[in-house]
Order: C-alpha cells, then structure tokens, then sequence
C-alpha cells in the first residue's frame, strides 16, 4: 500500500510541478513558513535540518515537500495553499 501511495505522489507532485512551470516565472505570494521561519514571497527550494518537518503555506501556490535536502529524494507530501502539514521525514520545501 505505501508503494503505491508514494507512486502516487510522485505522479500528483510531478503534474504540481509541470503545471506550475507552465505559470508565470513569478515567486508565490504570500508566507510559507518552514519550521518556524517565515519565507515571503516564497521560490525555489527550502532545506531543514530540523525533524519533523513543519509546513505552513499561506501563499497562493502549491508546496511539495522531499524526503531529502535540496529537494531530493521522495515526494513525502503536497501542502495546499492554506494548509499545513508536519512530516517527520521531510528534510525540503519546494514551491513555485
């Protein structure tokens, strides 16, 4: 079951990203807080080294969270625009 959970994921976040590159090259509006930091504006890739992982997207743009820094790795999770998420092995942070 968790394999194909993970797949889709990968999928979901896959299609996330294609379309999200398809949009205007502009950062997200709005805050993305990562364990406790607040990013405004938010674009790009945003590493932790602190467990779990915390998200908090107040922006108007989808988050994607990776197993790995840098954005490597598994797709542990999307985070909706106005939603929140704790993974306890998410390790980055991506949005558009």
């Amino acid at each position: 079951m968790r394999r194909v959970l993970t797949a889709f994921g990968t999928l979901a976040a896959a299609a996330v990203l294609s379309v999200s590159v398809t949009q205007s090259a502009s950062a997200a509006q709005g805050d993305l807080v990562v364990n406790g930091t607040v990013h405004n504006d938010p674009s790009g890739c945003y590493s932790s080294n602190r467990w779990p992982l915390t998200v908090q997207n107040y922006t108007n743009e989808l988050a994607v969270i990776f197993q790995g820094a840098d954005c490597t790795g598994p797709i542990l999770g999307v985070v909706a625009p106005g939603a929140s998420e704790v993974s306890e092995f998410g390790g980055s942070v991506f949005i558009h």
